[in-house]
């Protein structure tokens, strides 16, 4: 690609890039350049919010950029304060390094391991000596670090703000100088860090990195971020029916943003199919569902994907669930038993009701007839239906 054309994929999906010149600069020197995006392994599941920056760091490397994913094992011990309003819950090396493992085995689904440099930032971390902690924390002042939003807002608020929680984007930022980045890539929530990342590797002598930073995915509700502890996200691993489900559940207007931030097609093809679904020429549930066939395909295999679309099709088509249906969001030692759930959710008045429809072959659970009110429902999502008309979407939550 030549340089404009890069730059378009570049920009793509992207909220702010710091700075531009600086970037097409970079490009002209006609090398691989050296692009950073940290992951702090704080929870073993990736999910399509994460997949954001790593959809980015592919769009690099089909340029032919060097990209290093980098597993913040060391920072991730700290956790990042970003957008915290109380002081995170450190976690000890042995759940870092378990989750790492994880992320290694779930990035790959998306990048070419054969591009893709995997680094830990423990592996210099470690060998820092205390006078060089000193040093680093001589390069930014308390009050600079107070210009940033959470960190200003405890301090009104007389909330505690632990002394090493201002560590961590100055050891984010040391990360640029070790990595020698050229460009690094982070949420607009990293803003702050990836800055201090800037101004650190000045103050080395090297040229500071370009920023590019991506927005925040909506979660499947459309209005909070994608978070596994609001229950509106699609993991990485999530099993291929599941995946299916939940993106065939999102609105259509979020089905463009997921579009532009996750799918392989060109902006001139999501342009294009954006302009037909508002002529009426093609329905929003055709662009969904294919939405729906890409994502799935690429965390599974193209013949999970049809299967979990047939799945989709005989208990949302065949048996006219309304993808609007009432939810039930389960714990994982919420009651299980079908009895319960049905007087819980209000779909039949007492267990002695939801026994007789069981012996009428009455309800269904994706599409299967469940005859014993005592079944208890697997971890999973589900769609019970009672009678000709009242369905239930249940999910099971970690």
């Amino acid at each position: 690609m030549d340089i404009e054309e890069s730059m378009l994929l570049i920009r793509r999906g992207t909220e702010e890039i710091i700075e531009q010149e600086e970037m097409r600069e970079k490009l002209k020197k006609n090398r691989p350049l050296r692009v950073k995006a940290g992951f702090d392994p704080s929870a073993p599941d990736l999910h399509l919010g994460h997949t954001v920056l790593i959809q980015k760091l592919k769009h690099f490397q089909e340029i032919g950029h060097h990209i290093l994913f980098l597993i913040g094992d060391f920072t991730g011990m700290i956790g990042d304060p970003s957008g915290k309003s109380e002081t995170r819950k450190s976690l000890n090396r042995e759940q870092v390094r378990q989750n790492a493992e994880t992320y290694k085995r779930q990035i790959f689904k998306i990048l070419d391991p054969e591009k893709t440099e995997i680094v830990f930032n423990s592996h210099w971390m470690d060998n820092f000596s205390a006078s060089d902690f000193i040093e680093l924390c001589s390069k930014y002042t308390v009050a600079r670090m107070l210009e940033r939003d959470d960190f200003h807002n405890r301090f009104q608020n007389n909330q505690t703000i632990a002394i090493h929680e201002f560590m961590y984007p100055l050891i984010q930022g040391y990360d640029s100088i070790a990595l020698q980045a050229d460009v690094e890539l982070g949420g607009t929530d990293q803003k702050f860090n990836l800055l201090i990342g800037r101004s650190l590797q000045r103050q080395a002598g090297q040229e500071p990195q370009v920023i590019l930073t991506m927005p925040i995915l909506e979660g499947l509700d459309g209005k909070q971020k994608m978070s596994k502890s609001l229950a509106n996200y699609v993991a990485i691993e999530d099993k291929a029916s599941d995946m299916f489900g939940k993106i065939m559940s999102i609105s259509d207007k979020l089905m463009f943003r997921y579009l532009e931030l996750l799918s392989d097609k060109s902006i001139s093809e999501i342009t294009h199919l954006r302009d037909k679904v508002d002529r009426g020429d093609i329905h929003p549930k055709g662009v969904k569902e294919d939405l729906a066939m890409e994502l799935t395909s690429r965390f599974h295999s193209l013949q999970e994907a049809k299967r979990a679309q047939e799945h989709f099709h005989n208990v949302f088509v065949v048996h006219n669930a309304p993808e609007d249906m009432t939810e039930l969001l389960l714990k994982k030692d919420d009651p299980r038993k079908l009895s319960d759930i049905l007087t819980q959710a209000g779909l039949c008045q007492s267990k002695g009701e939801v026994k007789r429809l069981c012996k009428q072959k009455a309800i269904t659970i994706d599409g299967n007839k469940v005859e014993d009110p005592h079944y208890e429902l697997p971890f999973g999502q589900f769609v019970v239906k009672v009678g000709k008309r009242r369905f239930l979407k249940v999910k099971f939550s970690e």
